[in-house]
């Protein structure tokens, strides 16, 4: 089931539209956005002078800061009058980035994320709960519009307040879950106290799931711990929110939606465009966006391409899950860590959850590492053995796979911080010595 013909075109005719829409965007921005002009300008560089995809390495870079630098509105392309919609981030690390959308972006992400939830097998006969989080955060609002589109039913749960949202999703017949994966396995842990088989509770197909990157080992769990299709989508409120790009039920890659938005990998050192199937940073270019379009974004986020048609029949390109993020990446005492590497040995360890936390700090001059890990509930917190073994076992297996040398801590269920249904996987204490 497709949505939209485009994400079956033949590949000659999506890079043409992609070619297309390319050269308008740099037209806009060069014409409305000084910032962009003055990098252009410095680059001897003219709209006319892309005449090709691959022209589009000649082109700077964006990145985050500049979207704070210019905070709030100094990127937007369109006066507020034209703007219908203000999304931004949280802001944790200083101004947030702050997006705006016009009517016509609004239908842009609406049909996108359709795509999303047809992928999905999603249709207007289905009950969408809806556990992102409403407000400032895309994640909510993003899922919810589109729910409407195609038809559905959708419940804005949002987040927290877990029973109620079991009883909802129990009462209303809930069919899809729209969540982040923590949150969803969160939800299952409460279902469980029901009994052994709390999941005849409920009417659950299929689950979109993202904002946070995961493993392999957590998407089983969650697909397991609810009896449900995992699909995953991914997104970033710079570029539109969610609805980049969706897994389909054929591959666990994600069709990128490649008529909106032109991606590239790139080393993250360098800079250099890298070929397919190489792994790097994703650098994505918005192709229709009018109120904030942005020329090669660099999201932090590292995955590949392949361009090889899947067995779904949708041409686009297709990337994989999220590794990591170059920004995300620890280097300690020399040895790169990724957050999703720790959580795959965590994954293949009984008795604990896939909630976690990595927390990177200094004793001297010397890099420490402890990885908060939180116990599943069939494991007795008393039983001082059995949380011993546990622990070494965990240690064992990050400095045999991984060589990272770290104090595994292990804790209560449901104890490690989370903020807007994420896990918080990464505190680096280090720049505050």
């Amino acid at each position: 089931m497709v949505w939209n013909k485009i994400e079956c075109a033949k590949r000659e005719d999506i890079e043409s539209l992609q070619l297309k829409r390319l050269q308008e965007t740099l037209k806009r921005v060069y014409a409305l956005t000084p910032f962009y002009k003055k990098k252009f300008d410095e680059l001897k560089i003219l709209p006319e002078d892309i005449k090709s995809l691959e022209d589009i390495q000649k082109l700077p870079f964006t990145k985050k800061q500049d979207l704070r630098d210019h905070y709030p509105f100094g990127l937007f392309t369109v006066p507020m009058s034209q703007v219908v919609r203000i999304h931004s981030s949280s802001g944790t690390t200083g101004k947030p980035t702050v997006v705006g959308y016009t009517a016509a972006d609004m239908d842009v992400w609406n049909e996108v994320m359709a795509r999303v939830y047809t992928m999905a097998g999603v249709t207007a006969g289905d009950v969408v709960h809806n556990g992102y989080g409403y407000g400032l955060f895309t994640g909510g609002l993003g899922f919810h519009e589109a729910a409407q589109k195609i038809g559905a039913t959708v419940v804005p749960a949002s987040g927290g307040f877990t029973d109620r949202q079991l009883m909802l999703m129990r009462d209303f017949g809930a069919t899809v879950l729209a969540a982040t994966p923590s949150f969803a396995l969160h939800l299952a842990e409460i279902a469980k106290k029901s009994g052994p088989n709390y999941r005849d509770e409920y009417k659950l197909k299929c689950g979109l799931f993202g904002a946070e990157p995961v493993s392999d080992g957590l998407k089983k769990e969650v697909s397991e711990a609810w009896g449900i299709d995992y699909h995953e989508t991914y997104g970033l409120s710079e570029i539109i929110g969610p609805g980049v790009s969706s897994s389909c039920k054929y591959s666990k890659l994600l069709h990128i939606n490649e008529d909106h938005f032109y991606p590239e990998i790139i080393d993250p050192k360098t800079g250099e465009v890298l070929g397919e199937g190489e792994r790097g940073e994703l650098v994505i270019t918005t192709l229709t966006k009018q109120a904030l379009p942005i020329i090669r974004y660099r999201t932090g986020d590292i995955t590949s391409l392949t361009y090889e048609p899947c067995k779904c029949g949708r041409t686009t390109v297709r990337m994989e899950s999220i590794v990591g993020r170059a920004d995300d990446m620890l280097i300690v005492n020399g040895v790169n860590v990724y957050p999703s590497q720790v959580e795959h040995v965590i994954a293949n360890t009984e008795g604990v959850t896939l909630n976690y936390q990595i927390v990177a700090d200094k004793k001297g001059f010397l890099d420490k590492l402890e990885i908060l890990v939180e116990i599943s509930d069939e494991v007795i917190s008393d039983n001082i053995k059995e949380l011993e073994n546990i622990k070494k076992e965990l240690q064992h297996s990050l400095l045999n796979n991984l060589y990272i040398n770290a104090n595994v801590k292990l804790v209560e269920p449901r104890t490690i911080e989370r903020s807007m249904g994420k896990a918080v996987r990464v505190v680096d204490k280090r720049s505050e010595k």
